[in-house]
């Protein structure tokens, strides 16, 4: 039966059926002179996500840290349904709550309020304050309101507990760019305000993930053991938002793991620091390597072999150790898969989209593999990614098929009007925000990057390291084998 309008009484589940109704009988093609996001004053289909939702990530991977959210219940709300649908973990998030009244008057009180509350109630180590559209709209001066909370704290809990609290303000107007940028501007900001001095140098390493997943970081855990080295992972979720479930647990509730606060504290002390991901993290890199002159890398992402050869690579410069046997174990392992599956993958053509720095690092890897990356789309504005992919192209260029577009900053609607227009496409990579456009265009979507929520256990998967890797070249094959594979001859392979 169908309903023009939904009856008062509503309709039951079991009888609920939604058709999608075309808007036109068939495809009708764009104003050419549309289809550029340059050229429009509004974004369709974004691949990217507010700045704050960065920052509130990090925060996620300090030991007993919440993120403050200076800004309305909608900011919070939204950042912790993210993380929820992608974790599968509850995600702690504070919020100042802003209603007209702050809107008018400023977040002041709203704030001091707030984090008197949060922490008389859960008592964290580390609180991240992280501003929002309308507070950076109105202009709060968060330096003087944090100085007037710490003042309060201390009238109320006493001056030794109030101190044992540490603030970390992190500016992020969602205006001023997206969740990249974010996480990037947290990782300053930490290292700014609590890695502040350099008196007892050691042999301890920095890392800096990025926007990674909990299996890739503790992928870069089993590297670092296998080489003996020791290392501060700054913004460990591999455990805070990948939690066991071992009940009872106490309230307030705080998940196991996560970046120590005394850790971080001594990250001025490291003997190098290496960033995974030039745009996701490389900011707090350059700050340590300015500061304390501390060796500082960013990037590339290691997504494959080249790059994580460089890494490693990195790691034994940096510590005097070598690359044990086991790693190049690995290694081995992943190029034989290569060898295995290259005539799937041979002369494939690709689409990759996503975060700048996943989307290079995939990107080299299909290149490795044989593959012809036909469109590389990076959500995010950087200047750092034009350049990898270039670098990646003009290695490979000679086994092209096509001449690879580059879309640095744009949205998934051009994108995905490009790829209507080529003659064959073979698979597209990217995350869950590319389902329909793979729908619509009958091709495979291998999902990597941020965010997957339509799929189980994605976040516990690796993609980088040899072993990330390997798994990630399955799921390409995988997936090629689903969608273009005969299926009579399927026992041939």
């Amino acid at each position: 039966m169908r309903l023009k309008e939904i009856p008062i009484e509503g309709v039951p589940y079991d009888q609920l059926r939604i058709e999608k109704v075309p808007a036109a009988p068939a495809y009708q093609p764009r104003d050419p002179e549309l289809v550029p996001a340059a050229n429009r004053a509004l974004v369709v289909n974004p691949d990217r996500i507010c700045m704050p939702i960065g920052a509130m990530w990090a925060v996620l991977g300090v030991h007993r840290a919440i993120p403050f959210v200076q800004g309305a219940q909608g900011c919070t709300t939204y950042a912790r349904y993210t993380f929820c649908r992608i974790f599968k973990e509850p995600a702690t998030i504070a919020t100042a709550s802003f209603h007209e009244d702050a809107a008018v008057f400023g977040g002041r009180r709203n704030l001091v309020e707030g984090l008197r509350n949060l922490v008389v109630r859960y008592w964290p180590e580390v609180i991240g304050v992280v501003t929002t559209c309308s507070s950076e709209i109105m202009g709060d001066d968060i330096g003087s309101f944090l100085k007037e909370a710490r003042a309060r704290l201390r009238a109320e809990i006493g001056p030794e507990k109030a101190e044992q609290i540490a603030l970390v303000q992190i500016n992020t107007p969602s205006f001023a760019g997206s969740h990249v940028e974010g996480y990037d501007r947290a990782a300053k900001a930490f290292l700014q305000t609590l890695a502040t001095k350099r008196d007892t140098p050691h042999d301890r390493v920095n890392i800096i993930p990025g926007l990674l997943y909990p299996g890739d970081i503790r992928e870069i855990k089993h590297i670092l053991r296998e080489m003996g080295i020791e290392a501060t992972i700054l913004f460990d979720i591999s455990d805070t938002l990948d939690a066991p479930l071992e009940p009872p647990q106490r309230i307030p509730y705080y998940p196991p793991g996560g970046t120590r606060l005394a850790e971080i504290k001594e990250m001025g002390n490291a003997c190098a620091t290496i960033a995974l991901q030039a745009d996701a993290g490389g900011s707090g890199a350059v700050y340590l390597g300015r500061k304390f002159g501390i060796p500082a890398v960013a990037g590339p992402t290691p997504v494959g072999v080249a790059a994580t050869d460089a890494l490693l690579q990195h790691l034994s410069r940096f510590t005097g150790r070598a690359i044990p046997a086991t790693l190049r174990a690995e290694r081995g392992r992943l190029v034989d898969a290569m060898a295995d599956t290259f005539h799937h993958t041979m002369m494939k053509r690709v689409a990759i989209f996503g975060d700048p720095d996943i989307v290079a690092g995939v990107t080299r890897f299909v290149c490795e593999l044989g593959m012809t990356p036909v469109a590389v789309a990076a959500g995010t504005f950087s200047k750092r990614f034009g350049q990898e992919v270039e670098a990646a192209f003009a290695a490979y260029r000679d086994l092209f098929l096509d001449t690879p577009k580059v879309f640095n900053g744009s949205d998934l609607f051009e994108f995905e009007e490009y790829l209507k227009t080529l003659p064959r496409l073979d698979l597209i990579i990217g995350n869950s925000k590319g389902v329909d456009i793979a729908r619509e265009l009958e091709v495979p979507l291998v999902r990597v990057g941020f965010p997957i929520y339509d799929r189980f256990g994605y976040q516990k998967r690796p993609i980088v390291g040899y072993r990330g890797a390997e798994l990630l070249l399955y799921e390409i094959v995988n997936a090629l084998l689903d969608y273009r594979y005969p299926d009579d001859r399927t026992q041939q392979l």
